[in-house]
């Protein structure tokens, strides 16, 4: 249930006054638990970070809604190591673009990428500039669509009021995410990789977290845990009545997925609320798949009751509201 780190980018170089401090109103995007260019000591997220975060847009407590596909935006953002998707742009591919692959996470955690080909790969899991996350990664993919060939593009700071992803694509696209086991996606030819690279790959594919997303099932994300595994199901019902329906099944004995299944609590992230279940060890994505499923029924009629909680259901709706945490 806890949310891994990601891999923070490199600070950019500040431009400096004589005394060495970096020069008011120039400060570079650096990563939020990085030492912020200013010279205060203090991390970036606590210094210029915190105006920095609200100078191009306010809060955006979803950035992915009206996006197809919300609920797996948000789990390839805060879920799923290794993971990629192919977008469509409204108006098309530019010339000399072949594809736009959204990506969870790239190599020296980079915004984005333009492979020799000319193909873009657009990071998800980066620290952003503003208060709005669709409206740095739209910056991030324009630049990157007209980045030279063979080079990674930087972090940079949104236009208050530059375009949102809801803006660039293309609104009648899927969006299906594919879960990888590892991060060859990163290079083209991976199993063809030698040296350093190789190494790299080995790395970082030892540190996932092995996943895989449930087939029908929007948001749904199993991942495997060393004492138990989970199903970690992003959701796109309105929160209070989530929780009410979430109660009333507790209440009623059937949150459950199986034996040997418990809910466990629930974490908001980006908007959407995401239920917790812990699993058996032995149960994997292919066995949680149809419980998974009937569950998904269950909630809808739970969804569907108006009716006021008993006593019982507010007890177990209190219960899972204090073991809620946000992650974002």
């Amino acid at each position: 249930m806890a949310k891994k780190r990601r891999p923070q980018p490199q600070a950019a170089a500040a431009t400096r006054r004589k005394d060495g401090a970096a020069a008011e109103g120039n400060y570079p995007v650096v990563g939020a638990r990085e030492p912020c260019p200013c010279g205060s000591g203090r991390r970036y997220k606590a210094c210029h970070g915190r105006s920095a975060a609200h100078a191009a847009t306010e809060l955006v407590q979803r950035p992915f809604e009206g996006l197809a596909g919300e609920c797996d935006w948000v789990a390839l953002r805060e879920l799923v190591p290794a993971a990629t998707a192919e977008l469509k742009l409204a108006g098309g591919l530019p010339d000399g673009v072949p594809s736009v692959t959204l990506a969870t996470v790239l190599p020296m955690a980079w915004p984005a990428l333009r492979r020799d080909n000319g193909a873009v790969l657009l990071g998800l899991q980066n620290d952003t500039a503003s208060g709005d996350l669709s409206r740095d990664l739209a910056d991030t993919l324009r630049r990157a669509l007209t980045a030279e060939p063979g080079s990674p593009v930087a972090a940079g700071r949104p236009a208050a009021d530059g375009p949102r992803l809801q803006d660039l694509l293309d609104p009648d696209a899927a969006f299906e995410p594919i879960v990888h086991t590892g991060f060859e996606f990163w290079v083209e030819n991976a199993e063809n990789a030698t040296g350093e690279v190789a190494a790299s790959l080995e790395r970082a594919n030892a540190a996932a977290v092995p996943t895989a997303r449930i087939p029908g099932l929007e948001g749904a994300y199993w991942c495997e845990a060393p004492e138990k595994n989970h199903l970690r199901w992003v959701t796109p019902y309105p929160e209070e009545q989530l929780l009410d329906a979430l109660a009333r099944l507790h209440a009623a004995g059937t949150a459950a997925l199986g034996e040997d299944t418990r809910l466990v609590g629930s974490f908001r992230a980006h908007g959407l609320v995401v239920p917790v279940w812990d699993l058996p060890s032995g149960m994997g994505a292919d066995e949680v798949a149809a419980p998974a499923a009937a569950f998904g029924e269950r909630l809808a009629k739970a969804l569907a009751t108006d009716a006021p909680l008993t006593a019982e259901e507010r007890r177990a709706r209190g219960g899972l509201t204090n073991r809620q945490i946000t992650l974002s």
